[in-house]
């Protein structure tokens, strides 16, 4: 029967070719399958939950609370039957669960991408996937924020009302442009349908192919080695083949991390769309988004309000808070492989202290991403006394460049003590062998 199939479907080569790959035995390699379980989850938790899902935002009676005949309780469909999830059996917990794989798989990207960029994994020949992967990460961020939108209640419909002006604050183009997106003008009858499309099939799509294409291009290129590697085979594989040892190892992280996932899930709750109740009018005041976006927001709350007409077009705060600052943070992300000036290494992954400039730059980055994220809760922070009317943008502006510096040459100036100390141990080492003989 094997012979049968390998003549039909050369099964042998697949093996040669892919089930014998050697992946690195090292905790920090896990970040990227963790990103892969994440994922898997989130599809399975998903089409679980869009079998009871009603992607419209037409009104229908509300079961819960029919209201009179007179005057009877509607809900928008997509709301209702949230709340209709929320009341199913294990339905609560299947939403729980797909809120927190979704916030895990963006965080174990970051940390990640984060390995990546401190060991020099990204330089020749694997600037490719280092663009592939910057690529995901604005994609599953992009799926989470539609997902969120999805239960329609007061928060999402304030959330997605944002986004729509955010979208529309493009110059010349932003009306059409948000019309286009969202299926009309906010607040139309197809916004709901057309983001629905956008989580369950578009988006979902973009990340499966991206997904595909970044391990096509790891296993063709091969993973960095860990410094170990170096001593055991100089510029050889090492690690353990797919099939036979990465493979269990692997299915025991996936089991295991689903483990606690769930029982994460099980007491923490997510998002209470009961307490924001369907959309209104009035919306909700000082939304905020989640984690990993939130940055984007403290720009948008430090960033004075102004308008310049150009050529009939209308540049605004809006726009260059949401639109062009994030551009100029994601561009300088994806030119990491060109701005890099270091040797090439295409074997080892690097000591970050021997790239110092590297390390500071990238610690001052995050950094940046901290006071920024702090930012966007200026309102809190008025309001708990810690920051004045007045001097807040101020101070958040000076804090912005401020802490970014000190953590850059603070960096510097860590990595130069521990040379020095590493030098002086060798030295000593040198000296005691000399001795010896």
């Amino acid at each position: 029967m094997n012979q049968w199939l390998d003549d039909r479907l050369h099964i042998s080569r697949l093996n040669d070719k892919f089930l014998r790959k050697a992946f690195p035995v090292h905790h920090s390699f896990f970040l990227g399958e963790i990103t892969l379980f994440s994922l898997i989850v989130l599809i399975i938790t998903g089409i679980l939950l869009a079998l009871a899902y009603e992607p419209s935002n037409s009104m229908v009676l509300n079961s819960f609370d029919p209201g009179t005949a007179d005057k009877p309780n509607m809900l928008p469909a997509a709301y209702h039957s949230a709340l209709k999830i929320n009341a199913m059996p294990f339905g609560d917990m299947l939403r729980r669960i797909h809120h927190w794989m979704a916030n895990i798989m963006i965080a174990a990207a970051v940390l990640h991408m984060m390995r990546i960029y401190f060991t020099g994994a990204f330089k020749k020949p694997r600037e490719i996937n280092w663009w592939i992967g910057m690529l995901l990460l604005i994609f599953a961020g992009l799926t989470a924020v539609t997902g969120y939108i999805l239960p329609y209640d007061n928060y999402a419909y304030s959330t997605v009302k944002v986004i729509y002006a955010i979208t529309a604050s493009v110059p010349w183009v932003g009306d059409w442009l948000a019309q286009a997106a969202f299926a009309g003008r906010f607040p139309g009858d197809g916004i709901i349908p057309r983001i629905y499309g956008y989580h369950i099939m578009l988006l979902p799509g973009i990340l499966l192919a991206l997904t595909g294409a970044h391990m096509l291009i790891m296993i063709k290129q091969k993973h960095t080695q860990p410094q170990y590697a170096k001593r055991l085979a100089y510029k050889k594989i090492v690690g353990v083949p797919l099939m036979t040892q990465q493979t269990p190892i692997m299915l025991l992280l996936a089991l295991l991390f689903t483990g606690l996932v769930v029982l994460f899930a099980a007491f923490i709750p997510v998002h209470p769309i009961e307490y924001f109740g369907p959309p209104s009018s009035s919306g909700v005041d000082n939304i905020k988004p989640d984690w990993y976006l939130l940055w984007v927001f403290g720009a948008l709350a430090i960033i004075p309000g102004f308008e310049w007409e150009v050529l009939g077009g209308v540049i605004n705060a809006e726009f260059v808070g949401a639109m062009v600052f994030p551009g100029i943070v994601i561009g300088a992300m994806f030119a990491v492989p060109m701005l890099d000036r270091s040797k090439d290494n295409q074997y080892y992954a690097e000591n970050p202290t021997n790239h110092p400039v590297r390390l500071a730059g990238g610690v001052a980055f995050m950094a940046m991403m901290i006071v920024m994220s702090v930012a966007g809760y200026k309102p809190e922070l008025i309001a708990g006394g810690l920051l004045t009317t007045q001097n807040a943008n101020t101070i958040l502006w000076i804090l912005t460049f401020l802490v970014p510096a000190i953590s850059y040459f603070a960096t510097i100036g860590i990595v130069r003590l521990i040379r020095a100390i590493r030098e002086a141990d060798e030295r000593d080492a040198l000296a005691h062998a000399h001795a010896d003989d």
